[in-house]
């Protein structure tokens, strides 16, 4: 029996896709199969690392479609959580939208305890503690890139140690709403993973949050470990890469669904940097992230590269290897890219009578002549557009209009005078 799993894409301009699927389907598990179908707790030295610590007291939020804390797995594992679609529950925890165990999957395979010592689905860091901040962007739903700017920031003053994002934007870019928060959450040492999309759903290349700097963003891989085609996307910003196929995982009413995507490879990563915080009291955000870049195994080449980032994550070695301190983030500083790109933005002139505005990307087509924002110098693109051009059009159709008419008068004249 099969479960369809859709996927989600949302406005045009504001286009935020849940990473789920990339066959857009899932299908229901039985019970007893469970716990062997989690080939990555073993695979990629996750059940190694619990022989150190297994993440407690570590917070994780997951912004996604609301986790269902109600299930047998996660039951007292969603310690918080909020709603910012204007459609969820004021705790989280109600899933919405079209694909709505998206949210449940993701926070199972993250901090699931499980059934029992060896039944139902158990996450990579199962004493961790789950946020669950539900997101929508049905047709009805407030500005979806309002809304994740928003989540961001109440992940960080909730506690939350580590933000798992399995979404994209679909676009390299971002709004400058997002600089603001990203720049909150490193700026109080929060890890930010994000998944790097699917090419089986239409996410070609990697896109926001996944590109911006600072921000861990996971590729997929699949059984043997080789990059997945339709479960992944391919960019420069893939900082490593863990199991984007033949995953497993808890739904909403205690339903097991088997899945793909790097929806699930990314709670992989987050779950193994709440080990790895756990394990390192007082660590630093930039040093969570080094230990699971330099311990990943190198694959590909180069490395790192737009597949698999540094290589396949290994939670034991992240935990326990000896890894020299980083005094800055080693995927890029926001704030230099933030001081670098938005420089040139025009400030916003005010009207007499204002318009909603349409969200764009920043251009050099909007930029000032002068940096510094005064009003003399050179005239910009777009103020040319909007008076230069017109006047310089107007004007020469109106002498010509002049010309034409001279002319018409003296031949009139001209030809009275034949008669």
């Amino acid at each position: 029996m099969r479960r369809p799993v859709a996927l989600l894409a949302f406005a045009a301009v504001l286009a935020i896709v849940l990473l789920q699927g990339g066959v857009l389907g899932a299908e229901r598990a039985s019970a007893d199969d469970i716990r062997s179908r989690e080939y990555w707790l073993q695979s990629y030295g996750i059940q190694q690392a619990w022989s150190t610590t297994e993440g407690k007291g570590v917070t994780v939020a997951v912004i996604d479609t609301g986790v269902d804390g109600s299930v047998p797995e996660l039951q007292g594992v969603v310690t918080g959580g909020t709603d910012f679609s204007g459609h969820g529950s004021a705790n989280g925890e109600t899933p919405i939208d079209e694909d709505s165990s998206h949210g449940t999957l993701v926070g199972s395979m993250l901090a699931g305890r499980g059934t029992g010592p060896d039944s139902g689905v158990i996450g990579v860091a199962p004493e961790a503690n789950l946020l669950s901040i539900s997101v929508g962007f049905g047709a009805t739903a407030v500005d979806p890139d309002d809304q994740i700017a928003k989540a961001v920031v109440w992940a960080v003053d909730h506690g939350a140690r580590v933000i798992n994002m399995s979404l994209t934007r679909n676009t390299l870019d971002w709004p400058p709403s997002w600089d603001k928060a990203f720049l909150y959450a490193a700026q109080h040492d929060v890890v930010v993973v994000a998944a790097a999309g699917n090419r089986g759903s239409g996410t070609d290349e990697v896109g926001a949050p996944a590109t911006m700097p600072g921000v861990l963003a996971v590729a997929g891989v699949d059984q043997n470990g080789n990059a997945s085609y339709d479960a992944s996307s391919q960019g420069i910003t893939i900082g490593v890469a863990a199991p984007s196929e033949g995953l497993v995982g808890a739904g909403p009413g205690g339903q097991y669904l088997l899945w793909q995507g790097t929806s699930g490879a990314a709670p992989i990563v987050s779950g193994i940097a709440a080990l790895v915080i756990a394990a390192h009291p007082g660590i630093s955000a930039d040093d969570v992230i080094q230990r699971i870049i330099s311990t990943a195994t190198p694959k590909g080449s180069p490395v790192p590269g737009p597949i698999y980032g540094h290589g396949l994550v290994n939670a034991q070695a992240a935990v326990t290897a000896k890894v020299a301190h980083v005094t800055t983030d080693p995927l890029g500083s926001l704030s230099d890219w933030i001081r670098l790109h938005r420089r040139a933005a025009a400030p916003v002139q005010p009207t007499a009578s204002p318009v909603p505005s349409v969200p764009v990307t920043a251009t050099p087509t909007t930029a000032v002549a002068n940096r510094n924002g005064n009003a003399g110098g050179l005239p910009t693109v777009e103020s040319l557009r909007s008076t230069g051009i017109p006047i310089a059009v107007y004007s020469v159709f109106g002498v010509s209009l002049i010309v034409v008419v001279i002319g018409a008068a003296r031949q009139f004249r001209r030809l009275r005078s034949r008669r």
